[in-house]
């Protein structure tokens, strides 16, 4: 017999709140026509069946009968809290329109699709895991939908399972993955639909259109409980700096998030390092300042929040990454050199001088970990770059020197930290358990009407859950061309932070006061699952200071 904790048990029986929109009757309303952010010909040049079309919304209907229909779906990358909520709402609004619809889980994601590994998601599978964290319902994985005989293999087991429709919850990634998938299909005329899913803590998925992604909310509220106790030991404790270096690879998102629910001393906002071409030396220099002026106020302590894809936005950085990324795509030559310094050899030979000498001067760690196996797809693997220790090495140098001069007469004493699993798999917030049902609903609802190359979407998300708006955005519409392992593809483009709005204008007028003498830490404390609603059910200060609300 499976144990469970008296929260998980509470939490089997949470009903998420659902717009007014989703509880009855639901008919889907067409919109005005779309076109990709960027490289319009390009995109519309690839995908021209998927391309152009129009918004959809759901509003109430009248009652109507819906065909059985065999549905899959597929958890794809990174896991991310309310995952299995966007399954629970599948599978209820599947069984809703009709009961003899069925739901298939494939498993280890999009592998499980076309290798044909799955399993029927019943009543009892589907009620062990609502309102819980994780992927672990039918398992996720990385692989990559670009090959002819991938779709071609999907169809097969498509047909063999008699579903026409698949449901892919995943990342940007994942979701391109979708709308390539759905062109195929459509070309093809195999009559096979496929709806994404905007899944991811990172909350670079999100545009005009989507909100915010699943799970950013939850893992924020992870990370600033952690960071929250702490900032309270430190200021217990008086004698640690604490750099705590942040999930986020592609942008600088969960930094800002915490740094908004927690007031950190320092919090370095990667798209800000780029914008203003800090260097390495520039930012230890801005550490360094806070430090020694903390330190002449008796105060040795303090903490510091680095985005995980740092290093990939400081430009002589990024321009080593791009090179690097180029050079070692499916290199075989490379991957057969034996030791470090052979392929730390190879590399420097290969580099432009400006990126050689760069690489050069990077200790032996770094430059290991900016070589080693690339993702899945094609990039340098940021989250085992240790920038939070390389920041502490050249802080603590500068220190020293400083002393040396007599500038400084503080004690520096750091400890580091990297917070990222910890918030990946955390049973979601009410806010994500809410938002992940209504998109799973809404995706069922985008099937019955026959749409493809959709991601389902919900809006209106600063507002009680009874207002949220849903519908369905064309996948085309927020893509464009990028390098990938060094060719041009498209691809959902990545929404970074905007040095325009609200919340970085919010940290930027506060992080003075931040760093200053007084210091004025935050607590958020655990997630709140029940109690008021102004303490459990509050989305995060980004998105609302987005939608001009006070924090």
């Amino acid at each position: 017999m499976v144990k469970k904790s008296p929260l998980q048990i509470a939490r089997g029986n949470y009903q998420p709140k659902l717009p007014v929109a989703l509880k009855g009757n639901v008919k889907v309303q067409e919109g005005a026509a779309t076109q990709s952010v960027a490289d319009q010909e390009e995109i519309k040049q690839l995908f021209p069946n998927t391309y152009g079309l129009p918004l959809l919304h759901l509003v109430a209907g009248e009652a109507a009968n819906y065909p059985a229909i065999n549905v899959g779906v597929i958890l794809s990358g990174g896991q991310a809290p309310g995952g299995h909520n966007v399954i629970a709402g599948l599978y209820d609004g599947l069984k809703k329109l009709n009961p003899a619809s069925k739901l298939y889980g494939f498993l280890g994601g999009p592998s499980g699709l076309i290798e044909g590994n799955y399993t029927e998601l019943t009543a009892d599978v589907i009620d062990e895991y609502r309102n819980t964290g994780g992927f672990d319902i039918i398992g996720s994985g990385r692989t990559k939908l670009e090959e002819t005989w991938q779709f071609d293999n999907g169809i097969e087991v498509c047909k063999k399972l008699g579903i026409t429709a698949i449901v892919i919850i995943g990342g940007d990634d994942s979701n391109t993955n979708a709308c390539v998938l759905a062109e195929y299909y459509l070309q093809k005329q195999c009559g096979i639909q496929v709806i994404g899913c905007p899944k991811t803590i990172d909350g670079d998925l999100k545009n005009g259109m989507i909100e915010t992604s699943f799970g950013f909310d939850t893992a924020c509220k992870v990370y600033s409980e952690l960071i929250g106790n702490i900032q309270r030991d430190a200021n217990s404790a008086k004698k640690y700096w604490h750099f705590i270096r942040l999930m986020g690879r592609s942008a600088s998102h969960i930094a800002l998030e915490c740094a908004l629910q927690s007031q950190p001393n320092i919090c370095i906002i990667s798209e800000e390092v780029e914008a203003k071409n800090m260097t390495l030396s520039d930012i230890v220099d801005q550490i360094v300042n806070v430090i020694v002026a903390r330190a002449e106020a008796g105060l040795n302590f303090g903490t510091i929040l680095i985005p995980e894809g740092l290093i990939e936005f400081i430009p002589a950085m990024k321009r080593l990454i791009r090179e690097l990324n180029d050079l070692l795509a499916n290199n075989e030559e490379f991957v057969a050199l034996n030791t470090d310094d052979e392929k730390r050899q190879y590399v420097k030979g290969m580099l432009s001088p400006e990126s050689r000498e760069l690489y050069r001067s990077l200790p032996k760690g770094i430059a290991r970990q900016l070589t080693m196996d690339r993702d899945p797809h094609g990039n340098v693997q940021v989250s085992q770059i240790e920038t939070e220790k390389l920041l502490i090495e050249m802080v603590a140098k500068n220190l020293a020197m400083l002393k040396g001069e007599g500038k400084y007469k503080g004690k520096f004493a750091a400890l580091n930290h990297f917070f990222g699993y910890e918030g990946r798999c955390a049973i979601p917030s009410n806010f994500d358990a809410d938002y992940c049902y209504s998109i799973g609903i809404t995706a069922s609802h985008l099937i019955a009407a026959g749409k493809t190359g959709y991601m389902a979407l919900v809006q209106n998300l600063t507002e009680p859950a009874v207002d949220w708006k849903a519908g369905g955005v064309p996948i085309t519409m927020m893509m464009n061309m990028e390098r990938r392992n060094g060719k041009m593809k498209p691809v959902i483009q990545k929404a970074l932070v905007d040095l325009n709005g609200a919340p970085f204008k919010y940290l930027e007028a506060h992080r003075a006061e931040w760093a200053d003498e007084n210091t004025s830490y935050v607590y958020p404390g655990p997630i709140q699952y029940y109690g008021p609603t102004e303490v459990c059910d509050q989305p995060t200060r980004t998105l609302m200071l987005e939608k001009g609300r006070n924090i």
